[in-house]
This record gives C-alpha cells, structure tokens and sequence, in this order.
C-alpha cells in the first residue's frame, strides 16, 4: 500500500449505520470498529426524535492497528506518485514498482461531468471536565442558527468525558473556514453545558454532494485498465457523502476477484459503479432540491421533514436501497420548497449541460 503522506491513514473518522452493511460485513469489519452504540438521535427546532438504529465508527487510529495484523501487507509512506498505470506506479522520487494488479485510490478529483454541493466539517474530539451526559450520539442537531447552507452539529460520545464534536454545513461553495467552525464547535459546547478540558486532536474535511453525474463522460476521463476505488471512482453516499458502506462493497468485490489483472478488476468496477449510479439517481434528485430549489437557510426544513417519517425508511435511505414506495413517501405532500424552484431542479441533464457551459 502506498501512501503519499507521512500517515497512512491520517486523522479521520468513518462512521456508518449498522444496517448500511450486511452481518457478514459486520463481522469482518468489526476487529476496525473504534466504538458502537445501540441507538442515535436527531435534533431540529421544531423536534427531536431518538431512533433504534445502530451505529459505530472507525478512526485512523483503529484502522491503523487492525491493518498492522495483516501479514501479508506492506505500507510505504512518504510515497507519492507521479504516474500509475496498469502493471507499475511510477513514484515522485522516481522510483518504480510493478504489480499484476494496480488500483488508483488516490482521492477526489473534480470533474465537469459531475455538479457538486458541499458537505463541508471541522471536528474537535474534546475531553470534557465532568461527565458530558450523552450515551448515543446525536448524528444530526440542526436547532443551531443556520450558517452557510444547511448546518447541524454531529456529535459522538466516545466516553463518559469524550466527545467528537464537528460542524457540518451543506453549502455552495468548498470554501472552509477552519478557524470560524472551530469558534462555533466551542460555543455549541457552551450552549450544552460542557466545559472543554483539553482538546485531544481535530479533523476537518470537504466532502463532494452529488447533484449530477454524467457516468459515460466521467469515465471516459479515466483509464479503462486501471481500476478506480473510493471517492475517486465518485463511489458515496450522493446525500450523506458516507463512503464507508460503499468501500465496504469494493472491498469484497476485490476479494472474490482475487488474484486478478488490472484490467479485468478495472472492468468489474467499472460494472459496480454504473449500477450504483442508476441506483443512486433518486438521491441526486433529492440534492438538487435541497441545494437548488431550497431557500439556502431553509434547507434544514428539507431534513426535518424526512426525519418525521418511518425509521425503517431512513435505514433504507442510509444504505442506499430506498424502494419505490419509499421515494414516493418522501415526495408526496406539501414540500418544504417552493413549487417552481423545484419543477426546474428535476431534470439532472439541464443541470449538467449547464455545467457544461459554464
């Protein structure tokens, strides 16, 4: 495995609910499981709600210790590369190494043939000074003043006096001001009554929405026989931009193909991607409302409408597996948008050949 920085798995957290993945996945996921909990809540202004749902995270720090077991895994650091192709990834140092097999997981990178919103956090895992309370984390509290889009507070009680707090905005722009979410994670915590005792360590991150996505022209724009994964294959969650559940899925896609070429896994990939984003045009629909056709300090209207609805169509929702009946649950009735912004937001091929003209 080669890693361009000095950490391979720098300073993150992946969370996921339990029913995004199988029980088979679960269990052998579970030795990278940093902490679980039996159940989550929401918070708006108008209400709060508690849901059975289970939910777990992983950190870099777990990650980096369950992969240390692998016998049969190797990690480079400091080993950035300057060209990949087929059979051999040529290193910034010039160094070169050959394999059967290559998969490009390198991250992100941006493309006109897909229109992007934001999901845009800094989190402060903190110590607090006397118990803070909390037994199952709130996955979303949007009763905070709406800044910069839609905002809401994430948090994650690690333990007793551990909490990972991060401000999340769903926003227009990549633009993130690190110092200013930092200011508003402190005053949250003050609003709660927890007194910050140190801060342990911070992350932050931008995070691709997927409004729409043109699937032909985007990979027409990498190689047919190198395999993509991850946020570079545009492999997440298009709502939630989770990209654990769909790693997941790569993964053993990857392990049932083993031993293979690289152009043979590419094609199989390149197979899932395409049936995940068919599967997945229902969710860009419902992100071109939240950021097209809602008001920008309303869109946390959109959100407190779909939390009133049946918890297992959430779960259904997390996962990706939304069903028809589903989808038709969560358009019918007064929609918390208004009526013309979103009839001009439901075709996704106006959206890209604006794109294409800006």
């Amino acid at each position: 495995m080669l890693e361009a920085s000095e950490l391979p798995f720098g300073e993150h957290t992946w969370s996921f609910h339990i029913s995004d993945i199988s029980g088979n996945q679960l269990a052998w996921i579970r030795p990278l499981i940093a902490h679980q909990w039996p159940g989550q809540s929401v918070r708006f202004q108008a209400f709060e709600r508690h849901l059975s749902s289970g939910y777990a995270s992983l950190t870099s720090a777990t990650v980096a210790a369950g992969l240390a077991t692998l016998e049969n895994l190797h990690i480079l650091t400091h080993a950035p590369a300057s060209h990949v192709s087929s059979d051999r990834v040529v290193l910034a140092d010039g160094r070169i190494l050959t394999a059967d097999c290559i998969i490009d997981a390198r991250g992100f990178v941006k493309s006109p043939a897909l229109v992007l919103g934001f999901q845009k956090f800094v989190g402060l895992e903190i110590e607090t000074e006397a118990p803070h309370g909390l037994t199952n984390p709130v996955i979303m509290d949007a009763s905070v003043d709406q800044k910069d889009g839609y905002r809401f507070i994430y948090v994650l009680p690690f333990s007793p006096t551990r909490l990972l707090i991060e401000d999340t905005r769903y926003s227009d722009g990549d633009g993130l001001d690190v110092q200013a979410l930092t200011a508003d994670i402190s005053a949250y915590a003050t609003s709660r009554n927890w007194s910050i005792a140190r801060v342990i360590r911070s992350e932050q991150g931008v995070l691709p929405i997927s409004l729409a996505h043109d699937f032909v022209t985007f990979w027409k724009s990498l190689p047919a026989d190198v395999s993509q994964v991850g946020m570079r294959a545009a492999l997440f969650h298009p709502t939630t931009g989770y990209s654990l559940p769909e790693a997941v899925r790569v993964a053993e896609l990857v392990g049932a193909a083993w031993p293979t070429s690289s152009a043979i896994l590419a094609k199989k990939i390149r197979a899932h991607a395409f049936l995940r984003w068919r599967q997945q045009r229902f969710y860009r629909l419902l992100n071109r409302m939240l950021f097209r056709a809602a008001i920008p300090n309303r869109r946390h209207l959109v959100l407190e409408r779909f939390y009133t609805l049946p918890q297992p169509l959430i779960e259904r929702f997390y996962a990706g597996h939304t069903r028809v009946r589903d989808m038709i649950r969560i358009l019918i009735g007064k929609p918390p948008v208004p009526i013309r912004r979103a009839l001009s937001s439901v075709r996704e091929r106006a959206l890209l050949m604006e794109n294409e003209n800006e």
